[in-house]
């Protein structure tokens, strides 16, 4: 049997599971912190199919039945009110539920400490996942990209969903913590598979293409992850999307059975065509050392380019839902079709910023040139949205320019994620977007230390803006002509 454009089913499954990827990441993002809507009644009807609140004024509470049936008692002082008082809302979900925020606190003592821990878990999420870039892109240049992604699918997979067995906050950062050492894998994964199945000119794209299933999954990570709260609660949304990776799987192992140069369903057309612009077999090109890799200047634009530009990413996908309910007051069904808009933005800007270049290139012009003038033209997008966005005064334009803002980061990402193929071939490849990866997770720690100094949000996401000269700038003093190295 042979297919054509085998490559595109590739690199199409590598989207699926990297959508996946991103809904297991935002589970605990999503659900951190929501407010939620209860219909201010005289009496709890069972069986109602709504959320339903009654004030007991003897003791200035409210009881707050969800129509799952959970129930929640409520001090007075602690919620607030819609549609001139005839709907209570509450602040919930799993940093209250676990206890990991003060239940006493005031709302304003009770938003730091969420925002707070929620940086903390998220550091130890970073350092796990920073670890695992290190070490995947070297695994998956050992193994192969067939194994490697069933190695990290399997980890992240199940620590997603043995998260709903948390009782508080140690065990919750240790189940985060085991999904980041799963979920770094298909990043380095992806820029290596992409070096073994495209010829350089469509490389760029095809990394676009992975940026933007990324966005896809930030996309859908809103509306599927919290329908799925209000439904099933947040133990079983744990469960439900840990196991998508597992079921991925199958197909997986049953399309990609081997490389280009020796899958049997390849067309021989679309072999000679992918290993035309190889100059070198990469499968069999020796790779570097890491002492190696750090020994030339060059490489260093991948590292010190990620280590800026990379916490702007991370800093709207850890802390967005906690800012849009924040700062507007959104319900968790406001929240869920509004915090996808951004992600929008991003996947256009993917899949732009890989086309735009590759353009540039079947129009004559260098590998060099084409990078280059897609990272400043992505840079100019970002700048200017991001100083926007804090500016406006509602939601609705908040996220319409945090989409420009995504849109440009991954119009730059997408062809800063290019220069390990362009740098390298074979071997080196995965472990050059590995160091990367790691520098990017340090650049994101920092980042998140220094969030939490910063309690104006406007304030900490206008800073992000002067994050982009400082990536361009690496990337242009340590790289110099973007070509092979020698």
């Amino acid at each position: 049997m042979k297919v054509k454009g085998l490559r595109w089913w590739i690199i199409g499954l590598i989207m699926v599971i990297t959508m996946i990827n991103y809904l297991d990441r935002g589970t605990l993002n999503y659900m951190w912190v929501a407010n939620i809507e209860y219909k201010l009644v005289d009496n709890i009807q069972p069986d109602l199919g709504e959320n339903q609140a009654k004030l007991n004024a003897r003791d200035n509470t409210y009881l707050l039945v969800s129509k799952r049936g959970e129930e929640i008692l409520q001090k007075t002082e602690m919620v607030s009110f819609k549609n001139e008082g005839k709907v209570v809302v509450n602040r919930q979900g799993i940093a209250y539920e676990l206890g990991i925020v003060d239940k006493n606190a005031t709302p304003e003592e009770a938003s730091k400490q969420a925002k707070d821990q929620l940086g903390i878990i998220t550091i130890f999420f970073m350092i796990a996942y920073g670890f695992s870039q290190l070490f995947s892109g070297k695994l998956y240049d050992k193994i192969g990209t067939r194994r490697g992604f069933v190695v990290s699918v399997l980890v992240w997979g199940f620590a997603d969903a043995l998260t709903s067995l948390s009782q508080g906050k140690v065990s919750l950062t240790g189940f985060r913590m085991m999904l980041g050492l799963g979920e770094a894998g298909p990043w380095p994964g992806a820029t290596k598979s992409n070096a073994e199945w495209f010829p350089q000119k469509e490389r760029a794209f095809a990394q676009g293409l992975f940026g933007a299933a990324a966005s896809i999954g930030s996309i859908l990570a809103p509306i599927i992850i919290l329908s799925l709260y209000m439904t099933i609660g947040w133990k079983m949304t744990f469960v439900v999307v840990g196991l998508l990776g597992i079921v991925w799987l199958i197909p997986w192992l049953i399309i990609n059975k081997k490389g280009p140069k020796e899958h049997p369903w390849i067309t021989e057309e679309e072999r000679l065509y992918i290993l035309q612009n190889q100059t070198k077999s990469v499968e069999t090109t020796a790779g570097k050392t890491w002492g190696q890799l750090l020994s030339n200047k060059k490489n260093y634009s991948v590292i010190l380019g990620r280590f800026f530009l990379d916490p702007i990413w991370w800093m709207f996908v850890t802390f967005l839902p906690m800012y849009l309910v924040e700062e507007f007051n959104l319900n968790i069904k406001e929240l869920a079709f509004s915090a996808w808009v951004p992600y929008l933005g991003a996947m256009i800007g993917s899949i732009a910023g890989g086309w735009f270049s590759g353009y540039l290139i079947r129009k004559g012009g260098t590998v060099d040139k084409a990078r280059k003038t897609a990272m400043i033209l992505g840079g100019c997008v970002v700048i200017p949205a991001v100083l926007a966005s804090v500016m406006v005064p509602n939601a609705t334009l908040a996220v319409i320019l945090m989409a420009f803002v995504l849109g440009g980061f991954q119009f730059m990402m997408t062809n800063i994620q290019t220069l390990p193929s362009d740098l390298h071939d074979g071997k080196s490849v995965g472990s050059l977007a590995g160091l990367g990866g790691a520098a990017a997770v340090l650049g994101t720690i920092l980042a998140i230390l220094f969030a939490g100094q910063i309690s104006s949000w406007p304030l900490l996401f206008g800073l992000l803006a002067a994050l982009v000269p400082l990536s361009l700038i690496s990337i242009f003093i340590t790289i110099g002509k973007i070509e092979q190295i020698k």
